[in-house]
């Protein structure tokens, strides 16, 4: 079974140091044994882990809902009634974050064309708007 330092963990799942020290203090993953220099040694299964979490963060996922998975999949009874409703709460968090989005284009938009109707060295009506909500 290959082992892993905390660096060559690292590499092997291209993530930064800080991201795994971030996973172990949240307790997504562990060393398996320290060495006699005291460096955390990891094991293939942390690397596999690891790889999960980037894949599953990858798909929209946030680390309750990692740790969720993985608790599922340690337990081997990944049933997708257990996943379904995770994966719909994170569907309609995406379909809101894009709803809220394309309300922004619209708004973005709307200021572009508010500058290019005005001459270029005139004040800026779109900050004047932005001052004048502030107020």
């Amino acid at each position: 079974m290959k082992r892993y330092t905390i660096s060559q963990l690292a590499c092997a799942a291209q993530v930064p140091i800080s991201t795994l020290r971030y996973y172990e203090r949240a307790g997504l993953v562990c060393p398996t044994e320290r060495a006699e220099n005291n460096y955390r040694v990891y094991s293939e299964d942390a690397l596999r882990t690891v790889l999960f979490i980037r894949a599953a963060q990858s798909a929209g996922f946030t680390l309750d809902d990692v740790r969720a998975l993985l608790d599922l999949q340690a337990g081997d009874a990944a049933l997708c009634q257990d996943v379904q409703p995770l994966v719909e709460k994170r569907l309609q968090d995406v379909s809101q974050r894009i709803k809220e989005m394309r309300h922004m284009q619209r708004i973005l938009k709307s200021l572009l064309a508010q500058c290019h109707e005005q001459e270029q060295d005139a004040l800026c009506h779109v900050v004047d708007a932005f001052s004048a909500e502030s107020r």
